[in-house]
């Protein structure tokens, strides 16, 4: 295992190699910014929009703990994104819970799960970890909070996600669709038993060069009332480590549990692996631990490390991530995936 030190040598180098037990990386030094230079990072399409929002904090010196926050709110908000907030798809019973989680840079965190009637959960995960002694708070014990706090109950069902739900309900067959969420869509698009899951997980850092991160989702569509996915679950859907980097994940989050996913990935880079490499490994435990159901989903992780160099890795080809820094304000990349 190399240290730290000698990891930020060896990448200042243009074509370094790098050594950490038996893997040997050469010439990864991935798409970066110079250290200490604002970045941010989310998952998905809707992606673009986010990182617009936490640009504007970004570039004027702001803190990336208000810079995530912020960014999240837009897909939240936005009745056309069936997988995030308000618009969201309900679960069996026709009801929108909603999960989400913070964290900043001196490692300090904040959770909501179950949430229902509330369009912006991260703010409420915020308050969580702000103003009381805990780190999570579910179901009516978390709405209970965020009304106390001057949040403002609302039926979260749209219409359209109404409409999806009971066309749902006409066989209500849960059969995920891997990477639907990849489309510019609203559930009148597509029948309902087509829509599934997804995420936003938003990474950044700040000009102090700090980092915070922040996860937010309405979950899998159509699933058991009382589910609870990685999303909100520090370790799982969402890790920073001021020294080392963030991470963030999305898709089948069961899996992600499983594996404690993101707080793997920021381990691994501890350890030495550029982000891409930290996310493929995770992808990997996963599919070498359950190799036929690893067909069958799609799990991606997002990551960025302390000198501003991000990378992704999925299960199945299609995940797609937006990058937002000094030199590109609507950046899509590609990630590299197993399939």
């Amino acid at each position: 295992m190399i240290s730290r030190r000698k990891f930020l040598a060896a990448t200042s180098l243009t074509g370094a190699s790098i050594v950490t037990g038996n893997k040997s990386f050469s010439n990864f030094v991935e798409q970066s910014t110079i250290l200490n230079s604002p970045i941010v990072i989310s998952t998905w399409n809707f992606g673009i929009a986010a990182n617009a929002a936490a640009w504007e904090i970004l570039k004027n010196k702001g803190r990336a703990l208000d810079a995530v926050e912020k960014g999240v709110h837009v897909p939240e908000a936005d009745p056309t994104n069936s997988s995030v907030g308000y618009g969201g798809l309900p679960d069996r019973d026709g009801r929108v819970t909603l999960d989400a989680c913070i964290m900043d840079d001196l490692g300090n965190c904040g959770s909501v799960a179950a949430l229902e009637h509330i369009i912006h959960p991260i703010s409420v995960a915020r308050l969580v970890m702000e103003k009381t002694p805990h780190v999570m708070l579910v179901g009516s014990g978390a709405l209970q909070f965020a009304l106390e706090q001057g949040f403002k109950k609302e039926n979260l069902l749209t219409p359209s996600s109404e409409k999806a739900w009971k066309q749902w309900l006409k066989n209500a067959k849960y059969q995920p669709e891997i990477n639907v969420e990849n489309r510019l869509f609203s559930p009148t698009k597509l029948p309902g038993n087509q829509y599934n899951h997804d995420t936003i997980g938003m990474l950044a850092m700040d000009a102090a060069g700090n980092l915070s991160g922040a996860c937010t989702t309405s979950g899998m569509a159509y699933k058991m009332h009382g589910r609870v996915g990685d999303s909100p679950i520090i370790g799982a859907g969402l890790y920073v480590e001021n020294e080392v980097g963030g991470a963030t994940s999305t898709g089948v989050g069961e899996e992600v549990i499983r594996n404690v996913g993101s707080f793997l990935v920021v381990e691994l880079m501890r350890q030495g692996y550029p982000p891409e490499e930290a996310c493929k490994e995770a992808v990997m435990r996963i599919i070498r631990k359950k190799p036929n159901t690893a067909k069958e989903i799609q799990v991606g992780f997002l990551a960025l490390n302390k000198k501003g160099q991000y990378g992704a890795y999925a299960i199945q080809r299609g995940f797609s991530y937006a990058v937002c820094d000094g030199n590109n304000q609507k950046l899509m990349v590609k990630a590299k995936s197993y399939s």
